[in-house]
Order: C-alpha cells, then sequence, then structure tokens
C-alpha cells in the first residue's frame, strides 16, 4: 500500500537586500551595496515588518546580488558577515546571494531567476503565491518572471523600471501591511 503525502507548497516573501532590508549608498542617484561591516546598516523598518511577516507564515527569503565580490572588490567573507547579522536580528528563513560579476552571465544573478527557482525548490514555494518585494527594475522583472506577486519600493533613484510592478510603496512597512491585507482577503474568499 502507498501512502501519498500532500505537502502543500508554502507561501514567500522574496526580499532585495540592499535598499529594502538595509541602507544602501546612493551615489549621483544610483544606489550601491555597503562594502563594510561599518557601513552596513538595518533599516529601522525592517525588523517589525519581517516579524509582522513571519509571524503570518510566511517564509522570508533574502535573493541578492553581490557584484563587487565576483569583481574583486569585497570579499566574500564580509558579505557572508553581512548576512549573518540579519539572520540574528531579523526572522529571515534564507539567503541566497548571487556572487558573479554583472559579467558573468549566469542563471543566477537577477534578472535571472535561479535564486527563486533555488528557493522553490529547497522550501517547496508556489511562486504564484509569493511576492517578490524590491527597489530596483532587476527585482521586479525577476519576481514578475516567475509570476510573483512584484511590490516595487519606490527609493527615488535615477534609474527608470523595465517592467511595471504590480504595486508601488515608499517603504518596507508597507509592503508588509499589503501583503498581510492581501493574503488575509485571499484567505476569507478562499484563494492565496
Amino acid at each position: 500500500m502507498v501512502i501519498s503525502i500532500n505537502k502543500s507548497k508554502r507561501k514567500a516573501v522574496f526580499l532585495d537586500r540592499d535598499g529594502v532590508l538595509n541602507r544602501a549608498e546612493v551615489q549621483k542617484g544610483k544606489p550601491y551595496a555597503p562594502r563594510s561591516m561599518e557601513s552596513f546598516e538595518i533599516l529601522p523598518e525592517a525588523l517589525p515588518a519581517t516579524e509582522a511577516l513571519h509571524k503570518a507564515g510566511l517564509l522570508l527569503i533574502v535573493v541578492t546580488n553581490q557584484p563587487d565580490v565576483g569583481n574583486g572588490i569585497v570579499s566574500q567573507y564580509v558579505i557572508e558577515e553581512m548576512h549573518e547579522r540579519l539572520r540574528k536580528l531579523l526572522p529571515i528563513d534564507d539567503i541566497k546571494v548571487c556572487f558573479h560579476s554583472q559579467k558573468d552571465n549566469c542563471l543566477c544573478r537577477k534578472p535571472q531567476p535561479g535564486m527563486l527557482l533555488d528557493a522553490s525548490k529547497d522550501w517547496n514555494i508556489d511562486l504564484t503565491k509569493s511576492f517578490m518585494v524590491g527597489d530596483r527594475w532587476n527585482d521586479v522583472v525577476t519576481g514578475r518572471s516567475q509570476g510573483c506577486f512584484t511590490i516595487f519600493i519606490d527609493r527615488g533613484y535615477s534609474e527608470s523600471l523595465k517592467e511595471e510592478p504590480d504595486m508601488t510603496v515608499a517603504s518596507l512597512a508597507e509592503a508588509a501591511r499589503f501583503i498581510l491585507m492581501r493574503i488575509q482577503n485571499h484567505e476569507c474568499q478562499g484563494g492565496i
């Protein structure tokens, strides 16, 4: 006799790192990742927003491009130290990182979907019932390519979007409130 166990797929919130969870260093309207532990500052809104999402049963997975490693500007050790701080201070379930240079044409660097696909396999995630939250065009493109609901945090950078997000907000706190409201409404209606 074969017993079939139905493992229902989970919902996740994919979070970009720089400009979403920690402060990006903006120069001439363009955001850059911090390059030292001293400049790695977690945004005040990150803890209450991630705690609320985590408490609602959502997986929280950071997906971040860190090309400074591949470009030889920052050591992988420094990035891993930053991620250890994130894990200690925020209820993050996983962190997926692309360390490749922009020139490597890898499948994991956003806007490619590699990190989302890996997380989906590792955590049994239904990408079409999940959310992608980011502050750059590549976050929107990545999320949309996999059917995620995309939320763009508009930090006022000078770069333009290549695709329209499903929603634009001013902060992670606002994104979290919207996600929680959307999930509650869909559960009441038998959807997401």
